[in-house]
């Protein structure tokens, strides 16, 4: 039983607001009134905004009583087929275009920095930290490739001690995880760049593959007449305290879903085109002559830029909209001084 609050109301609730009497047209303002009693301006302000777009939702449809439990069906099953390495509703906001919204968001990049792209519902934290130039792949199916990378500032210099996790699917176009005798990380490591700002690893010529469509999200997507398709990519994301944080991932040119992702990720500046690993590179790096090559440069921002970028943004877009608003830790809230 929680201790006797002496300052506590008499009746739990006593000081709430008073209800109206609720009609289709004054739910809305009466539910922001009664969720407005925090001290967190931001939780209020999101609610507000939340219930204010909900409710003008279900007016403008005219939701019926059948669409608003089979949206709660659809919840409930995203729920249930979700566990430790699979997140049924991160796949939805994937397929909803939200997660790269929030990324872009969150993350904008100046002209010269590696744009961000989707984390997917496939990221681990049990990767292995593996030196430059091991093979994070045991798929003997898979078609070898060599990735030869550097991590630098925006203006060229190089960035050292960057920690990169590197996640791919294997041939089959699974990631590990999707198989039932996982015993260890396959197709995934962590490396860290060098004074030079490098790191090289082998994996494999990423494929093309389905995001998983056995659940609640791929029957919405085949009721909305969509593919499940994934082009061609290789996973990266890259941590360093005073840096931004980036996650992204490299994109093969020609890949017949290039330019329909099921998951809205591929950016232009993110498709690349492999090469093939000559006779001086192969000795350089060990690996057999003809492997496939990827080479990419990736450009980190600074934690000061980025958040000051994002800041510059979001108050050019909350002044667009016409609203009167302050940033609190980056966050708007509204102004009401």
């Amino acid at each position: 039983m929680a201790p006797f609050d002496p300052a506590a109301p008499a009746v739990p609730g006593a000081n709430a607001p008073v209800l109206l009497d609720l009609t289709i047209d004054n739910i809305t303002p009466n539910t922001i009134r009664i969720n407005s009693q925090s001290a967190n301006a931001r939780l209020t302000y999101l609610m507000s905004r939340l219930v204010t777009h909900l409710h003008d939702f279900a007016r403008e449809t005219r939701l019926s009583t059948d669409e608003w439990m089979a949206a709660i069906t659809f919840l409930i099953g995203c729920g249930q087929i979700s566990n430790e390495v699979r997140n049924e509703f991160i796949l939805l906001s994937d397929v909803l275009g939200l997660s790269l919204l929030v990324d872009n968001i969150n993350h904008p990049k100046p002209p010269k920095g590696t744009e961000g792209s989707v984390l997917g519902p496939f990221h681990t934290h049990d990767a292995p930290v593996l030196p430059n130039g091991s093979t994070m792949t045991s798929d003997p199916a898979g078609e070898p490739m060599l990735a030869i990378c550097t991590v630098t500032d925006t203006h060229g210099a190089p960035i050292e001690g960057v920690r990169i996790d590197i996640w791919e699917t294997d041939s089959s176009g699974h990631y590990d995880v999707q198989h039932a005798d996982r015993e260890e990380p396959s197709e995934r490591c962590v490396m860290v760049s060098d004074a030079q700002g490098r790191f090289w690893f082998q994996g494999l010529k990423p494929v093309s593959y389905p995001i998983p469509h056995d659940g609640p999200v791929g029957k919405l997507l085949q009721q909305l007449s969509r593919h499940c398709w994934r082009p061609a990519h290789v996973h990266f994301m890259f941590n360093k305290d005073g840096w931004d944080r980036l996650i992204t991932a490299l994109y093969l040119r020609g890949d017949p879903y290039e330019t329909s992702d099921a998951v809205f990720g591929v950016k232009q500046s993110l498709v690349i085109d492999l090469d093939k690993v000559d006779k001086e590179s192969a000795e350089k790096y060990r690996v057999k002559e003809g492997i496939w090559l990827l080479k990419h440069d990736f450009v980190l921002t600074t934690q000061e830029d980025t958040e000051k970028l994002r800041d510059k943004l979001a108050t050019e877009a909350l002044a667009k909209l016409g609203l009167r608003m302050k940033l609190v830790d980056h966050l708007p809230v509204p102004d009401l001084d």
